[in-house]
C-alpha cells in the first residue's frame, strides 16, 4: 500500500503520522496520506520564500508563464491516469473526472499565457510628474482546497497565483490529496523551481490552520464551509493579509412559465446531480411560477427518476459522496423533510451490483417547500432538490435573496427584459440566462456576495487578486 509524502522544496518528506485514503465506492482503506502540521508548513513557506530569493522570485513573467503551459500539457499526457486517480479518489464518475483533468489542463494554460500580460496604468498628474502602476507578486501564498473538485480546484486556485510570481503552498482535503501530490511530481517535471510549488497534506485543524496563521505568507485562498472560512479570515486578519474566501451557496434555478421547458429540466437536474450534487454552485433550489408548477415539476420528476447511482467505475449519472459524515448530513435532511411532511415527488435509483460500504445516497426532488424551510435555506451539499412555488417577478426576487447566501443563480425565460431584470436584482456573484455552468468556465470570473465569500477566481480578475498593487511617482521638473 502506498504511503504518500509532502512535497517540500522539491524533495518528498515524510511527517511523524499518516491518514488513511478511503475509496469511498466501498469503503476500502487504499493508500496513507502524510499528517502534516505546523512544522512542514513552516518548512513549505520557507521554502517557498527562498524559491522568492532565488531563481523563481528573478523569473521574468514570459518565462514564468512556460512552465505553467508545459504542466498543462503534461496534465492532457497523463489526463487517464489523473481521471481514475480523481474518479476512486473522490468517488466521481469516470466521464466527469475526465472533465475535470480537461479543466485543470486548461487552467495553467490560460494563465500561462496570461502570465506577461497583466499590464499596469500610467496616471496623468501635475506637471513635472510621471505616475505609473504595476503590480507585484505578494510573496508566498496559502491555497488551502476541498474535496469536491481537487484538481479543478489546485488548478483554479494556484494557476494564477504562479502566473503572478508568487510561490504557491498548497494544503489538499484530506480526504482527496492524492491528485495534489500529483500535480506536484507534475510541476517538477515541467520546470518549476524547487520551493515555488510545495503540497503540505493533513488535517485542516492541523495543517489548515497553521498555513492560515502563518506569518510567511502573503495571501490565502480558502473554499470550503462558511464556519471554516470565518476561521480562516480571522486567523489571517492577525498577519493583516488579504483573503480569498469561496464559501459554498444555496443557489437559485428562477423557472418562468415561458421557459423552454425541456432545456431548463434537463439542465437544472445536471446542474444539481452532477458530482453527486457536491458542487458549490449547484442549483438546490428551483423556484418556478405557479401556473405551470405542476407541470414543471412533472418534468423535473420523470429526469429524477431516471438518474441512476453507482461506483466511481461503474460511471453512471451520479457516484457515491465522499465519506461518510457527508452521506449522513444528507440523509438527515430528507428525514427532516419526511418528518415536516414536505412530498419527495421523486427519486433516483441504485444501479445493481453497488459495492457494499459505499456511501451512497439516492438524488431527491422535494416539493412546496415553504421558502423559509431549513431545506430552502441550509447549504445540504448533495443530490438534493427544493422545488419552491412564486407568484410573479416580485416574488421570484424576493425567494432567490431570501437566503444568507450568494453563490449563482440561473434565470429561465424567453423575455429577455425580464431576465435582464432578474439579473441585476439578484443578489449573486453569478447569473446564468436560459443556461446554467455550475460555476462557468475557465474564462469567466467566479465567486459570491454575503454568506458565499468575497474575491474572485477564474478569469483575469484572479490574477489581480494575487498582485499587489504598486504607485510610483516619480518627480522630473517641468
Amino acid at each position: 500500500m502506498d504511503v504518500h509524502q509532502n512535497y517540500i522544496a522539491g524533495r518528498w518528506v515524510a511527517s511523524r503520522a499518516t491518514l488513511p485514503v478511503i475509496n469511498p465506492s466501498d469503503g476500502a482503506k487504499t493508500a496513507e496520506i502524510a499528517r502534516g502540521g505546523a512544522g512542514e508548513i513552516d518548512a513549505a513557506v520557507a521554502a517557498g520564500q527562498a524559491a522568492m530569493a532565488g531563481a523563481w522570485g528573478k523569473t521574468d513573467a514570459a518565462s514564468r508563464g512556460r512552465p505553467l503551459a508545459k504542466l498543462a500539457e503534461l496534465i492532457r499526457r497523463d489526463s487517464e491516469k489523473l481521471a481514475r486517480m480523481e474518479s476512486e479518489d473522490v468517488g466521481k464518475p469516470m466521464t466527469q473526472a475526465r472533465n475535470d483533468v480537461a479543466v485543470c489542463a486548461r487552467y495553467f494554460e490560460y494563465y500561462g499565457g496570461a502570465a506577461d500580460k497583466v499590464h499596469g496604468d500610467t496616471i496623468p498628474f501635475q506637471s513635472g510628474f510621471s505616475v505609473m502602476t504595476f503590480y507585484e507578486p505578494h510573496g508566498v501564498t496559502g491555497h488551502i482546497v476541498p474535496w469536491n473538485y481537487p484538481l479543478q480546484m489546485t488548478g483554479r486556485s494556484v494557476a494564477p497565483s504562479l502566473a503572478m510570481g508568487n510561490a504557491i503552498v498548497l494544503k489538499p482535503a484530506e480526504d482527496t490529496s492524492l491528485t495534489a501530490l500529483a500535480m506536484a511530481k507534475l510541476a517538477e517535471e515541467a520546470g518549476f523551481p524547487p520551493g515555488a510549488f510545495n503540497v503540505v497534506t493533513g488535517l485542516g485543524e492541523e495543517a489548515g490552520a497553521a498555513l492560515a496563521a502563518h506569518p510567511g505568507i502573503g495571501h490565502i485562498s480558502f473554499t470550503g464551509s462558511r464556519e471554516v472560512g470565518v476561521l480562516v479570515q480571522a486567523a489571517a486578519a492577525k498577519n493583516t493579509i488579504p483573503v480569498t474566501l469561496e464559501l459554498g451557496g444555496k443557489s437559485p434555478q428562477v423557472v418562468f412559465s415561458d421557459a423552454d421547458f425541456d432545456d431548463a429540466s434537463a439542465t437544472i437536474v445536471r446542474g444539481i446531480s452532477q458530482n453527486a450534487g457536491q458542487t458549490c454552485s449547484a442549483g438546490s433550489r428551483v423556484l418556478i411560477e405557479d401556473s405551470v408548477y405542476d407541470r414543471f415539476t412533472g418534468a423535473l420528476a420523470e429526469r429524477f427518476r431516471a438518474l441512476r447511482v453507482g461506483s466511481a467505475s461503474q460511471d453512471l449519472d451520479l457516484g457515491p459522496v465522499v465519506n461518510p459524515t457527508q452521506q449522513t448530513r444528507i440523509e438527515s435532511y430528507l428525514d427532516i423533510a419526511r418528518k415536516d411532511g414536505l412530498p419527495i415527488l421523486a427519486e433516483g435509483s441504485f444501479g445493481t451490483n453497488l459495492p457494499a460500504g459505499g456511501f451512497y445516497v439516492k438524488p431527491t426532488l422535494i416539493g412546496d417547500v415553504p421558502p423559509d424551510h431549513r431545506l430552502a435555506q441550509e447549504e445540504i451539499f448533495g443530490p438534493v432538490l427544493v422545488a419552491i412555488r412564486f407568484r410573479d417577478e416580485a416574488d421570484a426576487i424576493r425567494i432567490a435573496n431570501n437566503t444568507s447566501y450568494g453563490l449563482a443563480a440561473g434565470i429561465w425565460s424567453s423575455d429577455l427584459g425580464r431576465s435582464m431584470r432578474l439579473a441585476h436584482k439578484i443578489q449573486s456573484g453569478q447569473v446564468f440566462v436560459n443556461n446554467y455552468g455550475a460555476g462557468g468556465g475557465v474564462e469567466l470570473p467566479f465567486g459570491g456576495v454575503k454568506g458565499s465569500g468575497h474575491g474572485r477566481e477564474k478569469g483575469f480578475e484572479a490574477l489581480y487578486g494575487f498582485g499587489s498593487l504598486k504607485t510610483v511617482v516619480l518627480k522630473h521638473g517641468a
